[in-house]
């Protein structure tokens, strides 16, 4: 299968990143939440502060990054298919890399792959204030309705 068959998404045009957030990446001014230490600190060094980065590299910058991105699904999509699943999974992701002559990068893949499901599994564990107020939900709602009460008596007051 060609980089292109297929693709039946968004016109080349459509198919970008944001500018403001691929100027951070380059510069190193941003963190991702996402990205583990190593690889943060790896690219904040790709510009010094003095350098500044015009507009037309920048734009080459996003193209090279979406062409990348194409490369890595259409191979990540072969991989996927050659298993007879319908979604791409990260394993599928590093052995494209793998594929593609790109085994240095799939350490430090699989390391933000590992932070990635770690925050995941924080997020997933974090209690609404609902389950940890240990109230029943007609509960919290009379609460609700005395607090309106109370604001609405307090807010007459004032009126008067």
């Amino acid at each position: 299968m060609s980089d292109r068959e297929g693709f039946t998404g968004a016109t080349d045009d459509e198919l970008s990143l944001p500018k403001a957030t691929v100027a951070k990446m380059i510069t190193g001014k941003s963190h991702s939440n996402y990205l583990c230490s190593c690889t943060y600190r790896r690219r904040a060094e790709l510009l010094p502060n003095d350098i500044t980065c015009s507009k037309d590299t920048r734009d080459l910058v996003i193209e090279c990054c979406v062409e990348f991105i194409h490369l890595i699904a259409s191979e990540a999509n072969e991989v996927c298919e050659e298993e007879s699943k319908k979604t791409i999974a990260p394993e599928h992701i590093i052995t494209a890399l793998k594929r593609l002559g790109f085994d240095n990068f799939t350490s430090e893949v699989e390391d933000v792959l590992k932070d990635h499901k770690a925050q995941q599994k924080d997020r997933d564990k974090k209690v609404s204030k609902l389950e940890k107020s240990g109230l029943t939900e007609e509960e919290l709602l009379a609460k609700q309705e005395e607090l309106f009460a109370a604001s609405r008596a307090k807010f007459q007051s004032t009126q008067q």
